[in-house]
Order: C-alpha cells, then sequence, then structure tokens
C-alpha cells in the first residue's frame, strides 16, 4: 500500500478542514485573498506545487494501473466559479500535471440544441469519468441552479428542485465508486475587474474575452445568492463543497493540489501486482 503523503509543514491546518464548506457559513464573508491554513508565502509557491504535483501524478497514475485490473473507482473533480476565477489554470497547472490517459476534462457550456432535448443531468452523465480517471468539470450541473436561477431561465418550481435532484445523483456516483471533489473558486468583484481588464490589454487574451462577461458583473448579487443556496442545500457529508479563496492564484493551485492528493490518499490505492513471473521474464530478457 502507497505510504499516506505528510502535509508539508507550510501548512497549520489540512486545507478539506479549513476550506469544507459548514451550515452557517455565508458566502458574503468570505476573504478572497485569504490563505487558510497556509503559513508559506507567495515565494514558496513554485517549488512547492512542483514538488505536490509530482505526488498527485503518481497517485493518479497508480489510480489508473489499478483500473486495469478491475479496479472501477474514479475522482470527479468539479470546479465552480465566476468567470476568471482560475478554473483553466487549475486544469492546466495541477490537473495537468498528471498521466494523460488517466484525465477526462469537460467545459460545460451553454447547451447544445441536442442537449435541450434532455434532462439537465443528460450531458453531465456523458461526461462522468471512466473507471481508473480523474474526471475534471470546468462548471457542470450546478450551472443549472445558477446561471439558470439567475437568469430566470425556467421557473423556480423548476430549478428549486434540482437541489434534491443533484443531492440524489452525487450520492448515487460516490456509492458507485467516484470521489467527487467539489471546489468553488471564489474571487472578489475587484479582482474579476482586474482579471478582464488584463485580456483587454494583451492581444495573446482577447480570444478569452467576452463582452457578456460585463453585463454577468451587473448580476453579482444575484449570483452570491445562488452560491450561497449552493452550499446551504448541496454540502452533504458524500460530497462536501469546498471554498477556496481564489484572488491569490498560487494559494488556490496549492489547496487544490492537496483535495485531490487526499481525495486519492483516502483510496489506500496500491500499485497492480505482476501477473506474469517477474524473475522468469527478467531471464527470458536478459537471453534475447
Amino acid at each position: 500500500m502507497a505510504k499516506k503523503p505528510e502535509l508539508p509543514d507550510v501548512w497549520t491546518h489540512e486545507p478539506r478542514k479549513v476550506l469544507a464548506f459548514s451550515a452557517g457559513d455565508k458566502v458574503a464573508d468570505i476573504d478572497t485573498r485569504a490563505t487558510p491554513g497556509f503559513k508559506g508565502s507567495k515565494s514558496d509557491a513554485p517549488d512547492l506545487l512542483l514538488e505536490r504535483c509530482a505526488e498527485y501524478a503518481e497517485l493518479q497514475e497508480m489510480l489508473y494501473a489499478r483500473s486495469r485490473e478491475g479496479d472501477n473507482r474514479s475522482i470527479l473533480l468539479v470546479l465552480q466559479g465566476m468567470d476568471t476565477s482560475g478554473k483553466g489554470g487549475i486544469t492546466k497547472h495541477v490537473v495537468g500535471s498528471g498521466n494523460p490517459q488517466g484525465i477526462r476534462y469537460t467545459s460545460f457550456g451553454k447547451p447544445t440544441e441536442e442537449e435541450t432535448k434532455h434532462n439537465y443531468l443528460w450531458r453531465i452523465r456523458r461526461a462522468l469519468p471512466a473507471a481508473g480517471h480523474i474526471g475534471v468539470f470546468d462548471r457542470s450541473h450546478y450551472e443549472d441552479v445558477l446561471i439558470v436561477r439567475v437568469h430566470n431561465l425556467v421557473p423556480q418550481d423548476v430549478w428549486d428542485k434540482r437541489y434534491e435532484e443533484i443531492n440524489r445523483f452525487e450520492n448515487k456516483l460516490v456509492a458507485d465508486g467516484t470521489t467527487v471533489v467539489k471546489v468553488a473558486l471564489c474571487i472578489s468583484l475587484g479582482e474579476q475587474k482586474k482579471r478582464l481588464m488584463e485580456r483587454l490589454e494583451r492581444p495573446d487574451k482577447y480570444w478569452k474575452y467576452n463582452p457578456s462577461d460585463v453585463d454577468e458583473r451587473m448580476l453579482w448579487p444575484k449570483y452570491m445568492e445562488a452560491y450561497q443556496a449552493v452550499f446551504d442545500r448541496c454540502s452533504t457529508e458524500h460530497a462536501p463543497w469546498f471554498v477556496v479563496p481564489a484572488d491569490r492564484k498560487w494559494y488556490a493551485r496549492l489547496a487544490i493540489t492537496e483535495l485531490l492528493i487526499e481525495a486519492l490518499t483516502s483510496l489506500h490505492l496500491t500499485w497492480p501486482p505482476a501477473d506474469f513471473d517477474v524473475e522468469g521474464e527478467k531471464k527470458r530478457l536478459a537471453a534475447t
């Protein structure tokens, strides 16, 4: 069995303990520039992220290797957050440090014509990670109680039922062997403005800019209200929400790396044993 990785001493507490949403927590109270549980500094981040991503990558490959032996377990990382909150950076700099054979990334945008013909969970089920894989949802089924709620895309009596539907859906996922890690990347209105302006000042970032992002900023209070409802109603024992301050990108990346390491470690993974005579194969190979 793989030895449980030790938490680096720059952390005072395990991120999962200080970032997990608790009943009564308020979105309005989130300090988006905070670094909960971390006593190091930004200068520590590059080397530490490199070191911890290597730990994550080994565990992730072990999960993939186990699936070749029939282990059906998987991980689903759900990333939610306002535009510019850093979802893409997490996928690139954290999750992407693993073996791409065992990673499935899905970005959920506006539903296609085909998707609108089905229940809102239809496209989600089609994108779930296979055995041994880490699935990454850049946005997710929660769009159907966030943007749908804020823009009144369906009647309230429709979206209001979805919280419990989502809880049942996630409960079954966990029962079937998928560990669900739900992360809300929380940035401030001011930080988002700064990041959007950077996209307008850099030609290599124009492709990431969407004029509608400015319109969405006008609905910030409604989005915060919708996020509060998501945390209150869908942070469960089997699939809790982790609320990650994301004004400091380096902190968010470190924190989510640790959440993934913790999720993988909880599976008590081992490398699959050889299904052949190792010593015999050494002799055969040496003779060639």
